[in-house]
């Protein structure tokens, strides 16, 4: 594989200038470009066009007369004019009658310059339409001109990757020594231009995708090596950057305002996002790295093995010390090995490991060591594994904790009362859990253990009268919030919030629709009034045409006995449910203390068993969302995916039943976080590798087994057999 000369360190080697001191005092040099050609002859710099690459050894050369390693011959400098670039004679002409769609428009291709007339019409475009107002590009340069039958609508400019990224360079996983030595592996969008007297829908974002689809096979034609990865960047202060989201360009995060020259790290430059198109999806395995280097998109199985898990999910969480930074990954290896029980019985009699644990554990309350700084690291991970995949389920739900026994524990908050009427205490687990379409959980996005606080016998407000900040409903609209800018990150990944029926307030509706790129599925709670006959939210859509039928499983229920204020249950077997499917567009209005604010629209889906088996409850359904609903298989997909929210109560099951996050004790609330933080990632790979192993049952054992774990399985199957 070609790889880019060091030039400067290869000839910064004691005995290599040695070797060019040598050339200076005993052969007859002329010029700086006769010292390099016999340079680069000497030590085979070479492209990959098999040219000696003289402009990079003479900027090593005189990087080492900077230095004081060597004397360069004397150039002597002549005035000369500045040459100015190839331009045409007069402006490019304005193209005609262009349609305001880009499917209607006629012949539209990408043009390769070659020819010195294109060089002169692409130059004439960029100084005189462009922003930048200039042609220059460095490096290896390709340059395009887009044609229509129309006329020119305008061109692009590929060149030299940035030397330094901070964003990129970590978005990709490389090290300096790697970055120099593949760096020509990444190019450059140096200029984009669609014309301004052009106004056409989609234009830019379909030349787009028409430039990265054959700027692999041009440039390797011309260069003889193929790039990886596609750079550009966009002035926020001028443009949005949509048209690179709609053509699956990645928005890994903003430049500092700096620009190849900035010696003294002035930052005079605008700041803008950064936009990266992998042309090779294994990009990073081509260069050498692991798939799981830098912050791109991750295999849903990749690292979950119990040799590297922990260190992907915990490893650099910034607890103010590097060392609880380490304590923190040891202490999730130990404790996943035996999660139901405490972490001293997890840890066998470890006493340091032990001790350690408690100590991070521990920490002020003040300190860095907080559930959110815990769960960082998991939830880039979880990130990563969400670029992978084409649509994403985000579950939101809540599930108490009840520590009504730690007598002595402070920053509790009060629960619901329990079947007899008696106070319990503990937190609330709010949290959002990401899962494939398929539902293979992805990882913790974001939680929260919340202390529910009474309401204040001094607070006479109403509930219309409080600001839904104040509301423990906020946390569904905090945790919205979260996915909506989450989704900046991840273009190409479509995010659904989906949610049970708590979360069927106004404001969770009003919410989305100031910013649209997370749609909500809401399994409806209230009955809403109707200006327009029935009048009724569910009668009306129980009016709507049938769509379809779609079969549901509806899992076993063990019978409940009463007990206090809990009634009793009868047991129910497992079915398939057969459903009618009907859906209607509706109008939410808003409520009367919101009068000002319009009604919300969103579909409302409705699915019901038309002839349940005897003696068993009909199932009937109602779910609100702002996925776009255009065929039965649009409501049936909804419906599914919406089957899909129980992954969360199943993960719930998980920590109670598996990790005893319940039955944690520690002094403070804010010590209960920390420990129930390193149980929810805990959790999360247990049910991900029951998963996957139902779902994947030929997957190898090596990817979630160390070997000494495969061997005991072995050893206990044969013994089974």
């Amino acid at each position: 594989m070609f790889i880019q000369n060091q030039i400067k360190r290869t000839l910064s080697t004691p005995a290599n200038t040695e070797y060019i001191r040598h050339l200076l005092e005993n052969e007859d040099i002329l010029h700086r470009t006769d010292l390099a050609t016999r340079v680069c002859k000497q030590f085979e710099f070479y492209d990959a066009r098999g040219q000696i690459q003289i402009s990079g050894c003479v900027k090593a050369l005189r990087q080492l007369e900077k230095a004081g390693h060597i004397i360069l011959p004397r150039v002597e400098r002549k005035e000369q004019a500045r040459k100015s670039p190839r331009r045409l004679p007069e402006a490019v002409a304005l193209p005609v009658d262009v349609p305001q769609e880009v499917g209607d428009v006629q012949d539209l291709r990408l043009v390769l310059v070659c020819t010195d007339e294109e060089r002169r019409i692409w130059n004439e475009l960029m100084l005189t339409e462009h922003s930048l107002e200039t042609c220059t590009l460095v490096g290896r340069q390709l340059r395009y001109l887009i044609n229509s039958r129309h006329g020119w609508l305008g061109g692009f400019g590929f060149s030299a990757a940035a030397l330094q990224l901070e964003a990129r360079d970590q978005w990709i996983g490389w090290d300096k020594e790697q970055r120099q030595t593949h760096l020509h592996r990444v190019i450059g969008m140096s200029r984009f231009l669609i014309r301004p007297s052009v106004d056409c829908h989609n234009l830019a974002s379909k030349v787009l995708s028409m430039s990265v689809a054959r700027l692999a096979v041009d440039f390797e034609q011309r260069y003889h090596y193929t790039p990886y990865l596609i750079e550009s960047f966009v002035d926020l202060e001028r443009y949005s950057g949509t048209s690179y989201q709609a053509a699956n360009w990645i928005d890994i995060g903003q430049t500092k305002g700096r620009g190849r020259q900035d010696r003294f790290t002035q930052s005079a430059l605008s700041r803008k996002a950064i936009y990266v198109y992998p042309l090779n999806k294994a990009f990073r395995q081509q260069l050498g790295l692991s798939p799981s280097a830098g912050s791109g998109a991750l295999d849903l199985s990749e690292g979950l093995d119990a040799e590297q898990w922990a260190e992907q999910e915990f490893g650099g969480a910034q607890l103010g010390d590097s060392r609880l930074s380490r304590r923190l990954v040891a202490s999730a290896n130990t404790k996943a090995k035996a999660p139901s029980r405490a972490f001293c019985g997890a840890a066998k009699g470890d006493q340091a490991a032990m001790k350690g644990y408690y100590r991070m554990i521990e920490q002020p309350d003040t300190s860095a060591v907080t559930m959110s700084n815990i769960l960082a690291p998991h939830r880039q991970q979880t990130a990563r594994r969400m670029m992978a995949q084409k649509t994403v389920l985000c579950l939101q739900d809540g599930s108490e904790l009840n520590y009504t026994n730690l007598d002595s524990c402070t920053g509790l908050g009060e629960l619901k009362a329990n079947q007899t009427g008696a106070k319990t205490y503990g937190l609330n687990l709010h949290s959002t859990l990401a899962v494939t379409s398929n539902g293979l959980p992805l990882g913790v996005l974001k939680a929260q253990c919340l202390a529910p606080k009474p309401k204040s016998a001094d607070d006479k407000r109403k509930p219309s009268q409080i600001p839904v900040e104040e509301k423990k409903t906020f946390v569904w609209i905090e945790h919205h919030r979260d996915l909506v800018a989450l989704a900046g990150t991840m273009p190409q990944t479509r995010l659904v919030d989906v949610c049970d029926r708590e979360a069927d307030f106004f404001e969770l509706f009003d919410e989305q629709r100031t910013n649209p790129c997370v749609d909500v599925l809401i399994r409806a709670q209230h009955d809403r009034n109707l200006k327009e006959a029935p009048f009724k939210l569910f009668a009306a859509v129980r009016q709507a045409p049938i769509e379809g039928h779609i079969q549901v499983p509806i899992p076993k229920q063990s019978a409940r006995t009463k007990k206090g204020k809990r009634k009793a249950r009868a047991v129910r077997p497992k079915r398939l449910a057969d459903l009618t499917l009907r859906y209607r567009q509706i109008e939410l209005p808003a409520p009367e203390y919101y009068a000002d604010r319009p009604p919300v629209t969103v579909n409302l889906i409705h699915a019901v068993e038309e002839n349940p088996p005897a003696n068993t409850n009909a199932v009937e359904w109602f779910l609100l969302t702002t996925v776009a609903i255009n065929s039965a298989a649009d409501i049936e997909q909804c419906l599914r995916w919406y089957t899909l929210r129980w992954r969360i109560e199943d993960w719930h099951r998980v920590l109670k039943s598996g990790c005893s996050i319940d039955k944690l004790m520690h002094e403070t609330a804010e010590r209960l976080r920390r420990a129930i933080a390193i149980n929810l990632v805990i959790g999360w790979r247990i049910m991900l590798m029951t998963l996957l192993g139902r779902e994947t049952p030929g997957l190898p054992a090596e990817v979630l087994f160390s070997d000494i774990e495969i061997r005991t399985l072995r050893a206990y199957a044969k013994k089974k057999a």
